[in-house]
């Protein structure tokens, strides 16, 4: 609230309040602190409710004036039934109506005192912004600016920690105080959570209200609006951020608003100038000159007023709008930019002109993606009115190639919208895009973000699909328009796949057709008739590669009617559908069912040939409907199976037997009607290949070895591959196949001719035999025989694998490798499930031998190339063979690693992985970290122990190499590289409370390690290891301030006599490290230096008294080991020098680690845990 001014001071000069703003406060004005209402304005917006007070603020203000107060009270009492007396900053969470009630009242309070009610809108505002001063009012004696404005300032006071503005809202000179601090707080505007949203919703409702209720009445005074238009041009140019942040928003509300009226006066012209044309077109006798005079002098005064309207708007544009539109603030640009969207279609004939239009086009270029997507979003809204199109052509000509290059945006948002704006702009102005723009637009169909994808597919499907369809309807007729429209639209689409050459993304490409384009990719029928389609027929059909295409467009779509938009590789779709999603989408699995079931079994024999096509085609009964009608009928299902054991017969590639794996997965579900059938045929296939495989094997196993031609060799590979990829799915132990396949790994068969592509897939094979062996424990070891005998089959499988490793074939030995430790953490995984209440797997440890050869796969076979294959440069792209055996490398070290996290090795084993970490942490720094998080989750101090094991294995490596005079290989990690990875390993200790015992063991191991094999003696040499020092000071910044000074005790310990040496360069790596150790006590430096005092120029006088008071008392640095602590140490004087004998003069003081001096006994600090050392 702002008081209103006494005569004092009207009377008051500029002069005398500029050169003392307190006494002007004090003397002419009763201010207001704004703590209060600040306080107010925070209750207020946290409760959202109105709060009720006795008296309005008019009447809070007057109440000593009598006679103006009677007149405020009678008016406010007259509302009284309604609404409570409350200001106008409380009002915004009373609601529209509550609003419209008191803003009535002030308009009642503005016609009877102006400047009192105009004053309380300025505190208004004032509160709005969040301003927690002081407003000062004084009347301004002159209507010239020319010496005012002179006076008009914005300055602070540094001293007094306050800043003030002094500004013109005529007839008032306003001065604003408040502290210096004030511009970093919150805000109303930028408060955190939903609270900052209502208040820019209500804010603004508000000021609509206002300029709603005063439109007929007070908006025309010529006093109002032009100190309401002063105050928000003025303080929207403040330097204080929530001003300027503020009263830009209200001042483009206030515009918005006054375009209404201003449109509602051009109503009101045009309704009169047409009553005026009626009157004109009567006859002499029927015409009314006093009412066409009427009419005149209405359209007239209409019209001076929307004049009037129009200037104050242009007086707000230019002294708001084009100072503020590129504020540092981003915030304040967005609503620049989204409010000139809404000036420009709302009041065309104005603001929708080329030099309005360049501001937006100049902020599309923003640095910010909110100012960016409200550029965007306003030219939606014009684009999207085809009467506006006209103006628009010189913009579009001059920002056509921004709008499209804004479509690579690396803001989703921004780029969506920018697409669904060219699809506007092709849609009402087919000119303007040209081939070349759409060829580039329509590949974002294939793009990861699903929206974009989607808005590119919109745009697809009305630029080639709908008029390839619209051209053809002509030339048909009645009954064949439906089918021959889709025949042209999936003509179109093909056409577009293939120029793409995109052939791998089929799926992508419907996913984005799928909400524009749903109806024409789940026409299931018109799809599978051209299909089926006699190449004799009279119409044009496919080609072969096209029919190729339009299968997996059809697989795609089914895929997507049954799953949903969720895509490997795309992100952004719906997560969760909703109920009515859900129906749906079953509804459509119903009807795909209902029709593919009857014309699948045509589509496979039709397409039997195609390897591909078949493949393809075999996957769709993966996403049929189980409680479908048609599942009952067994002629059906029984005519699928039929073809699809003839597609099996006729191919053996890896696809076809994958999908037909999978989709008897499905069919043979518990649930589903078509179980049994299903589950008949599968059994029916499995028994043919397994008698045919007994006699191709009866024929080629013999006391020789292995011997059979090359067609028997294929044949035998084929079945095996097929009893290999079922029983990856399936459970196929029935048939024994252990037992079966076993001899082809025989010693006798692998050394005398077995081919590598067959014991690749035996291996295989056998895993997946004792996976499912392991996998149902619990039901098939019902006796010990059993669990004997499924130990037995480990063992076996272990000793054939491992004699693999050896084998000429790469492929054979990763088979073998990945198969062993898939099979032993399996294992690992049943032993921690397993019931005692019933029978389970028996204890097995693989042999150390086979434990060594693992390893040793694992860093020969993983760890390959100097720096790895993909550290080559960062923008260097890698083919699609470097990334293949990548791949396949990552698979074997993530098999590995599991054996160590499930404990199946040993975790010092991972000492050997971790070497690595650097070398290679592009391609495996992701797997390397993880087992390194799930060890430490396991042991935390044995994981520990391993870091440590690796670091002194690589630094003990390098001294060999040393030592020997070789030149580095590539191999050799060098001491920069060792220390680079112990700051890895350092930085994966976050909590220091939780890995505390963790980071001393390392300290502790190390400092062994540094002194491992030196004497104490006075003359004795550096240690051969000393320089492991440097690489330990990575974890001294994980130690907590006790644990360091454990730990430089623990030092002290093993340095006792290299005091007189720490300036020799061999000792180098010891000095290094204490003070890597001393880096957070106050006086590390009387540590560190063997002739200087401690240094205190940087120290307040209060530390160097307590530091010299300390001096005259000399103690030892505590430790927290108990029995470390019975020991006697010698006190560690400025000079590291151990006194035998009493000293003459008192030694300098230890130092506990917070730098304040330690207590002169023996004991421990209290509240201290002790870490054994």
């Amino acid at each position: 609230m702002i008081p209103e001014p006494s005569a004092a001071a009207a009377s008051r000069s500029s002069e005398q309040n500029r050169s003392s703003h307190a006494e002007a406060t004090s003397s002419g004005a009763v201010t207001q602190s704004g703590e209060d209402s600040g306080n107010e304005n925070q209750q207020k917006s946290v409760r959202r409710r109105k709060r009720a007070h006795t008296f309005s603020e008019n009447v809070k203000r007057k109440k000593a004036k009598a006679g103006r107060s009677s007149v405020k009270a009678g008016g406010r009492r007259r509302k009284q039934t309604h609404v409570e007396a409350v200001t106008l900053f409380e009002v915004m969470s009373m609601g529209k109506s509550a609003m419209q009630v008191v803003i009535d009242d002030w308009i009642e309070a503005y016609g009877t005192d102006k400047d009192s009610s105009l004053l309380d809108l300025i505190s208004f505002f004032i509160q709005c912004s969040g301003c927690k001063g002081v407003v000062t009012a004084e009347m301004c004696q002159s209507k010239e600016k020319r010496g005012v404005m002179k006076s008009m300032i914005e300055e602070l006071d540094e001293v007094a920690g306050l800043q003030y503005k002094k500004f013109l809202a005529f007839p008032w000179i306003l001065t604003v105080t408040w502290p210096l601090d004030s511009d970093s707080a919150e805000y109303p505007l930028m408060q955190s959570g939903p609270h900052s949203r209502w208040f820019h919703a209500e804010f603004s409702e508000f000021v609509s209200v206002l300029v709603a209720q005063c439109q007929h009445t007070i908006i025309f005074d010529s006093y109002l609006m032009s100190a309401v238009i002063s105050l928000l041009s003025e303080l929207s140019n403040s330097y204080v951020r929530a001003f300027r942040h503020t009263f830009t928003l209200a001042a483009a509300k206030l515009l918005s608003s006054l375009m209404g009226v201003a449109l509602s006066l051009s109503v009101g012209v045009e309704n009169s100038q047409k009553l005026y044309g009626v009157q004109r077109t009567k006859t002499a006798r029927q015409r009314s000159p006093q009412q066409l005079e009427r009419l005149q002098k209405k359209i007239t005064e209409l019209q001076e007023k929307r004049a009037e309207i129009e200037s104050m708007m242009d007086v707000i544009f230019k002294g708001v709008f084009l100072k503020r539109y590129r504020d540092v603030l981003p915030e304040i640009r967005s609503i620049c930019m989204e409010e000139l969207g809404l000036w420009m279609k709302l009041y065309s004939s104005l603001f929708l002109t080329d030099s309005y239009l360049k501001y937006i086009g100049w902020m599309m270029y923003d640095k910010t993606p909110d100012v960016r997507l409200k550029c965007v979003l306003a030219l939606q809204g014009l684009y999207g009115d085809p009467g506006l199109l006209p103006k628009l052509d010189l913009f579009t000509s001059r920002f056509k190639d921004r709008i499209i290059s804004m479509t690579l945006d690396k803001d989703n948002e921004v780029a969506v919208q920018t697409m669904k704006l060219l699809v506007l702009i092709s849609r009402t102005s087919e000119d303007v895009l040209t081939p070349e723009d759409h060829n580039r637009l329509l590949q974002f169909v294939y793009c990861s973000q699903r929206p974009l994808a989607a808005a590119a597919g919109e745009l697809l499907f009305s630029r080639l699909l709908s008029a390839e369809g619209s051209e053809t309807l002509d030339s048909m007729n009645e009954e064949d328009t439906p089918a021959q429209q889709t025949y042209t639209r999936l003509k179109a689409l093909l056409r577009f796949f293939q120029e793409s050459e995109a052939h791998t993304h089929v799926v992508y490409l419907v996913d984005s057709l799928w909400d524009c384009g749903g109806a024409l990719l789940k026409d299931w029928a018109t799809l599978t008739s051209v299909l089926l389609q006699d190449s004799s027929a009279q119409a044009p059909g496919f080609t072969s590669a096209e029919q190729a295409v339009l299968v997996e467009i059809l697989v795609a779509s089914v895929r997507q009617a049954s799953e949903g938009p969720a895509l490997a590789g795309r992100s952004g779709a719906k997560k969760i559908p909703n109920a009515r999603e859900k129906k749906c989408q079953i509804d459509e699995c119903l009807k795909l069912t209902q029709h593919l079931l009857v014309v699948l079994p045509q589509l496979l024999s039709k397409y039997s040939c195609s390897c591909d096509t078949v493949a393809s085609l075999i996957r769709i009964p993966q996403y049929f409907l189980t409680q479908s009608p048609e599942a009952e009928n067994s002629e059906l299902v029984c005519s699928l199976m039929a073809e699809m054991a003839a597609a099996l017969d006729r191919h053996s590639s890896p696809a076809v037997l994958e999908a037909a794996a999978r989709t008897y997965l499905h069919l043979c579900g518990e649930g589903a009607a078509w179980g049994s059938v299903a589950r008949a045929a599968r059994d029916s296939l499995v028994e043919t290949w397994v008698e045919h495989l007994k006699d191709l094997l009866k024929d080629s196993l013999c006391e020789d070895g292995f011997s059979a031609d090359e067609e028997r060799l294929k044949d035998i590979e084929t079945t095996i591959r097929k009893l290999r990829t079922f029983h990856n799915c399936h459970d196929l132990s029935g048939w024994s196949l252990f037992d079966l396949l076993s001899p082809l790994l025989s010693e006798d068969v692998i050394c005398r001719g077995a081919p590598a592509e067959i014991l690749e897939e035996v291996l295989q094979c056998l895993s997946f035999t004792l996976l499912w062996s392991l996998n149902k424990s619990s039901e098939l070891l019902t006796c010990r025989e059993k669990a004997v005998a499924q130990r037995l089959q480990l063992r076996l499988f272990c000793e054939w694998s491992h004699r693999c490793l050896s084998h000429s074939n790469h492929r054979v030995r990763s088979q073998a490798f990945l198969g062993v430790c898939d099979i032993l953490t399996a294992h690992s995984f049943q032993l921690h499930i397993w019931d005692p209440t019933c029978f389970g797997p028996l204890l097995f440890t693989p042999s150390p031998k086979l434990q060594r050869a693992l390893l040793a796969f694992a860093c020969t076979h993983v760890f390959v190339g100097a720096d790895g294959d993909s550290q080559n440069k960062v923008g260097e792209s890698l083919d699609e063979e470097k990334l293949e055996k990548l791949h396949r490398r990552r698979n074997l070290l993530a098999a590995f690693c599991k054996l160590i996290v499930h404990g199946v090795l040993e975790m010092s084993m991972a000492a050997e992985v971790f070497m690595f970490y650097m070398k290679y942490i592009n391609d495996f720094g992701d797997i390397i970290k993880e087992m390194l998080f799930r060890t430490r989750q396991t042991d935390k101090i044995e994981s520990a122990r391993t870091l440590v094991l690796c670091l002194q294995q690589l630094f003990l490596r390098l001294k060999q190499e040393q030592v020997r005079g070789a030149g580095a290989h590539p191999g050799l990690q060098t001491f920069t590289t060792i220390k680079e990875l112990a700051r890895r390993f350092a930085l994966t200790f976050g909590d220091l409370v939780k890995f505390r015992e963790c980071v001393v063991m390392i300290h502790r191991s190390g400092i062994e390690f540094a002194f491992q094999e030196s004497s104490q003696t006075p003359d004795t040499a550096a240690p051969a290891y000393l320089s492991y020092l440097t690489i330990l000071s990575e974890f001294s910044s994980k130690l907590l301030k006790t644990d360091k000074k454990t730990v430089f005790s623990y030092l002290q310990r093993h340095t006792t006599a290299a005091h007189a040496h720490l300036r020799e360069e061999s000792w180098k790596p010891l000095v290094h490290y204490r003070a890597s150790l001393l880096a957070d006590i106050e006086d590390a430096a009387s540590h560190g230096s063997s002739d200087k005092r401690p240094c205190f120029q940087n120290r307040s006088p209060s530390v160097r008294q307590k530091h010299e008071a300390g001096n005259k008392s000399p103690c030892q640095i505590s430790s927290f080991d108990s029995k470390v602590g019975k020991t006697h140490r010698p006190s560690i004087g400025s000079g590291h020098q151990v006194d035998k004998d009493p000293p003459s003069a008192p030694p300098a003081r230890s130092l506990n680690a917070d730098g304040s001096n330690s207590s002169c006994s023996n004991e421990a600090d209290v509240g201290t845990v002790e870490v054994e050392l």
